[in-house]
């Protein structure tokens, strides 16, 4: 028996597994079985967490339900965050994934600060598949001209700014953009509507997930997103389909901060041959 823990951030679940002292080996139909929320253990993404370097206390793998290995997830990294914290008595741990190195620090009151470093803003950075201006460019879907943003934050997003987030097409829409050719690598895409200066109202179509009730990530790409449209101030709170997290593009070094929970469900065992 292999045991995990499953933890949860504003509702964006993960299986969370310590390969710190043992290995633990996944394949991408082994991750679609965990990730299964009625034959596995369910979640919206399998962590894996692995011995970190002379520069940080552990490594990050992060693989999505559908199979999928990403670079980056704001919410596990949390997650994860808190659970080194708590196991060490630390106030401040460094992680490292595939989307770059991250400090987290207690920001008290079982909440977790995730310094996210830069938003990568070029098009070939994101990526696009052909060079357009990420602070908005139209695309076709279906007949239909959208207009958005792009931004990646370790991983790629499409911001949609929309009316009313809740009215927004999600299901419909979100399949169609995460494929769409102008995305190689597919994509994370935002629906976001704008409340006031300070607040967001967001809902997310999750690349290799599907509709989730928070995105790390995509919160913080689409608080980028904002800012630079001048839409809102450079502080200010991201309410998800799961909760609300705080969002900082700081200006001093243009590193965006994000705050929120990182929550244990529950630990147990699973037999991974069984699966």
């Amino acid at each position: 028996m292999t045991p995990f823990r499953k933890m949860q951030g504003l509702g964006n679940d993960f299986a969370v597994f310590d390969a710190r002292s043992a290995p633990v080996l996944l394949t991408p139909e082994l991750t679609r079985r965990l990730a299964d929320r009625h034959f596995g253990i369910g979640c919206d993404t399998v962590v894996l967490v692995l011995p970190g370097s002379a520069q940080s206390d552990a490594a990050l793998r992060f693989f999505n339900a559908d199979g999928g290995e990403v670079s980056a997830c704001g919410n596990a990294t949390r997650c994860v965050a808190r659970l080194l914290m708590d196991e060490r008595g630390l106030a401040r741990v460094r992680l490292e994934s595939k989307g770059g190195s991250l400090q987290c620090s207690d920001a008290g009151n079982g909440l977790v600060t995730v310094d996210m470093g830069n938003p990568r803003l070029e098009w070939n950075e994101v990526p696009l598949s052909e060079a357009k201006d990420t602070l908005q460019f139209q695309f076709a879907v279906e007949g239909r001209t959208l207009s958005a943003s792009a931004v990646s934050m370790g991983n790629p997003h499409c911001v949609l700014f929309v009316g009313d987030a809740d009215k927004a097409p999600v299901a419909q829409i979100g399949p169609l953009i995460e494929t769409h050719p102008l995305f190689p690598e597919g994509v994370n895409v935002e629906f976001a509507q704008i409340l006031d200066k300070e607040r967001i109202r967001m809902r997310v179509w999750e690349r290799g997930v599907g509709i989730t009730l928070a995105c790390g990530t995509g919160a913080a790409a689409t608080a980028v997103a904002a800012i630079r449209k001048g839409l809102t101030s450079r502080k200010l709170e991201l309410i998800l389909d799961g909760g609300s997290l705080a969002l900082e593009w700081r200006e001093e070094d243009g590193h965006v901060l994000m705050t929120g929970p990182g929550v244990t469900c529950f630990k147990g065992d699973v037999d991974l041959k069984s699966l």
